[in-house]
């Protein structure tokens, strides 16, 4: 991908983090039957490998991982933070009028071994690490075990696993780092008058890339 050396994020800690607050990734596969790609919520293991290990499920009846087991390259795509940028936040705008809009953006590249997993046990455990993710926050979190055994070993046998060894990741934080502080300030400013939680994350960026 493009990466402007002030946009690249190479710290593996800050990586994960998007990762793990924005799950759902795009899947990637470039195979015989050219290129798919379906979003996939993953489950994030950092202590598998160095650069981590990414889990995940589709349907059976996705095509998509017969792609994986017959050895397409796999990309995978996680976007966090994102916010169109009007020039109309910027400083410079009053100072000289020659600014463009623009968009900002976070989001993290991950391309490696990928391998499909039929066992039940290995599914069941990667559902149940994946639902207490996102179930954590809940003053009542649900859990696999809340519905019934046998339901659930049903609905096993209608998905199947991937796994990721992260080879390369790539992270780019495109945050207005290369704007004045004048103009990121007003940026910032811009973005917490948009009542949305992006957008709050977005500016609170801002602020933490521009010092």
């Amino acid at each position: 991908m493009y990466q402007p050396p002030h946009h690249r994020e190479d710290d593996l800690g800050t990586q994960h983090a998007l990762i793990r607050a924005h799950p759902l990734g795009l899947l990637i596969t470039a195979g015989n039957g050219g290129l798919i790609a379906n979003p996939v919520p993953f489950h994030l293991r950092a202590g598998l490998s160095s650069k981590g290990t990414l889990q995940a499920h589709l349907a059976r009846a996705n095509g998509q991982w017969r792609e994986i087991q017959a050895g397409a390259p796999v990309l995978v795509v996680f976007q966090g933070a994102e916010s169109y940028i009007t020039p109309s936040w910027y400083a410079t705008k009053q100072e000289t009028g020659k600014v463009v809009p623009t968009w900002n953006y976070a989001f993290v590249q991950v391309r490696g071994n990928a391998r499909v997993i039929e066992d039940p046990a290995w599914l069941r455990e990667q559902i149940g690490m994946l639902t207490g993710d996102n179930e954590s926050g809940r003053a009542e979190p649900w859990a696999v075990d809340d519905a019934p055994a046998e339901f659930i070993s049903a609905q096993l046998k209608g998905i199947i696993g991937i796994e990721i060894d992260i080879e390369t990741i790539d992270g780019k934080w495109k945050v207005s780092q290369n704007r004045p502080a004048a103009d990121r300030q007003g940026v910032a400013h811009g973005l917490d008058a948009i009542d949305r939680t992006d957008a709050a994350e977005m500016a609170d960026l801002v602020r933490r890339y521009g010092k």
